[in-house]
């Protein structure tokens, strides 16, 4: 069964971009694996298909330009060219819901660092290089190494972040299908900021524990549909959150 939405992932040919390729296929979405070069798309491609043949009618691949071409976009590029990418596409993009899963992060001795990207994080760099663009961040924290394990569900919570709260749902459904993952509302695309950031605690974590760890936070009973809860007027003792000063 496919959903008939079809989610282009430019710079897919990466473990994170490959697993999340094959993953959406295995839920019934047609993905299609993008590159700069269509020849290594279809080596990403073909490498999943060997081993799932039943996914070979709902993976496709060409170069990016043809992944912009999907109803839905993912920029699983790395961190430094995710905002370029989107632009060089933007003609095809345009208007069309763009989801930004890179971190900017360094390697600094036996520590993971985060970086801050112009505008404060990646995914607010790729919503101020197109505009035209409904930019949501999601999926950074899911290892990419179990996104590809299609055949085991992924335990772990998604953040996902936007200022376009219909762009929001829509993304939020989509994990709601992935066995395992359970979607969380984290508001506004400035909060991409820390999700972009948290990313560095996690890979020290798995270094050390010699794990792949992934975030489940507890105390949020949570059932499909959800449905953003606007802040306006909420008081403030019903936040959940410290007073600031």
């Amino acid at each position: 069964m496919t959903t008939g939405t079809r989610i282009g992932i430019l710079g897919g040919t990466g473990p994170a971009g490959s697993g999340l390729a094959a993953r959406l296929a295995s839920i019934g979405y047609e993905a299609v694996i993008g590159s700069r070069s269509k020849y290594r798309a279809m080596e990403a491609r073909d490498s999943l298909v060997e081993k799932w043949p039943d996914l070979a009618s709902l993976l496709g691949y060409g170069d990016n330009r043809a992944a912009s071409e999907c109803d839905l976009i993912v920029i699983a590029t790395p961190w430094d060219s995710a905002a370029s990418t989107a632009q060089e596409n933007i003609d095809l993009i345009r208007g069309k819901i763009v989801i930004s899963m890179a971190n900017a992060l360094v390697r600094v001795n036996k520590e993971f660092q985060p970086l801050v990207p112009p505008r404060g994080s990646v995914a607010a760099h790729v919503q101020a290089a197109v505009p035209e663009c409904r930019v949501v961040a999601a999926f950074h924290h899911l290892p990419a190494t179990e996104l590809g394990h299609i055949e085991e569900p992924i335990d772990s919570d998604v953040l996902v972040c936007g200022d376009d709260a219909a762009a929001v749902k829509e993304v939020i459904d989509i994990v709601w299908n992935i066995p395992g993952c359970r979607p969380l509302d984290a508001g506004e695309l400035s909060n991409a900021t820390a999700i972009e950031a948290f990313t560095a605690v996690l890979l020290q974590l798995n270094v050390r524990y010699k794990t792949r760890v992934a975030p489940k936070l507890t105390g949020i009973k949570l059932d499909r549909p959800v449905a953003r809860i606007a802040p306006a007027g909420m008081p403030d003792d019903e936040s959940g959150l410290p007073d600031t000063p």
